[in-house]
């Protein structure tokens, strides 16, 4: 009699790892290191992809788009978008990819990233860098186990070895 395999279900935690990539298929992120949960408690994941992993065992992976209006990086802001001669623009950041960070007069520090470079002027980004995109998530489910009382009371997943607890990807 072969033993049932586990899956995935809410109070369980999940072990997995994910990589995000964009419209075009390049990864923007990955992590590989395994990260755990107890699975639909505190949003650790969007809901869309929670949704898809329900019923997964381990080794399956999902695939899952999710739109910049249901996620954390949102619509891209043309108030976040800004235009600079270039003169006024110190040299180091005169290169895509450079990041300069700017104080409001609230006190509030936002970070602008340089996405565009002309011979009269820089273009700074205070969007994430994902805003306005569908991002599609891949989450390969790597271990599944029963929660213990104190993670189902806490949401949080501490007892297994290598768990990376109160890991969230937004």
């Amino acid at each position: 009699m072969s033993a049932v395999q586990e899956k995935v279900a809410a109070g369980k935690v999940v072990e997995f790892s994910y990589r995000i990539t964009d419209r075009h298929g390049e990864v923007v992120e990955q992590v590989d290191l395994p990260l755990s949960m107890v699975f639909m408690r505190h949003n650790r994941l969007y809901d869309v992809v929670e949704k898809a992993l329900v019923g997964c065992r381990v080794g399956d992976e999902v695939s899952v788009g999710v739109p910049a209006a249901e996620s954390a990086w949102g619509e891209a802001d043309a108030n976040l978008i800004l235009v600079q001669d270039i003169e006024h623009v110190p040299p180091p950041y005169r290169q895509i990819g450079q990041e300069a960070q700017f104080q409001a007069e609230n006190g509030e520090i936002k970070t602008f990233r340089v996405t565009r470079v002309t011979a009269d002027s820089v273009t700074l980004d205070g969007n994430h860098p994902f805003a306005g995109q569908t991002m599609i998530f891949h989450v390969k489910v790597l271990a599944i186990r029963d929660a213990s009382k104190d993670e189902l009371l806490h949401g949080i997943a501490s007892g297994a070895p290598d768990s990376v607890g109160g890991a969230t990807i937004h």
